[in-house]
């Protein structure tokens, strides 16, 4: 089978399974990347299965217009028209609810590969664990420390600071006061 028959049968059997109409151009783009044929082969083994009877071709002002001869399907009635729509409505169902389940299945698959895995999660307790022991060696040496201060010093040590910052603010709106005076006698004497 030569490159040109290898085309044309690609051709027809892609105008064929699609079973609407093409330009040369339509065919060309989008058979080019599947099969990597040129345009120019394209447009003469189309003009050949036209030639040929294997297809047919229109013209629509300059341009030519390549479909599947019909004569090769059979007759479609109502009631076989009515089956189609039937099956293809339940087909579009099935898939509807395939990619809703697709969906629900992509969002389980995230959270699951966003989680700890086991390991992980094996050396986070291992982590917390000695934190943890940390924490109470730590609350141990504080409660077992001797030089704790009572209630009583305690307050001992809060009424000698309030007799201090009492004394503080004393002198220090003394000496605001002061350095107020000064400042308006200096200006006065200006």
């Amino acid at each position: 089978m030569s490159k040109k028959d290898n085309g044309a049968s690609i051709i027809l059997a892609y105008l064929n399974e699609k079973n609407r109409p093409y330009s040369a151009q339509d065919v060309f783009c989008n058979l080019q990347k599947q099969h990597g044929l040129g345009k120019t082969a394209v447009v003469k083994a189309m003009e050949l299965l036209a030639q040929e009877g294997k297809i047919k071709e229109k013209m629509y002002g300059k341009q030519k217009i390549y479909f599947a001869d019909q004569s090769q399907f059979r007759d479609v009635n109502d009631a076989d028209l009515k089956a189609m729509d039937k099956q293809i409505s339940e087909l579009s169902a099935e898939v509807q609810t395939l990619t809703q389940s697709c969906r629900q299945l992509d969002t389980e698959l995230k959270e699951l590969n966003s989680s700890l895995t086991t390991e992980e999660m094996m050396a986070e307790i291992q982590e917390l664990k000695a934190e943890c022991s940390g924490y109470r060696e730590r609350l141990e040496k504080i409660k077992s420390a001797t030089n704790h201060v009572t209630p009583e010093e305690k307050e001992k040590v809060y009424k000698e600071r309030d007799v201090y910052v009492k004394e503080w603010k004393k002198r220090k709106r003394l000496v605001v006061y002061f350095c107020q005076q000064i400042s308006l006698n200096l200006h006065a004497m200006w």
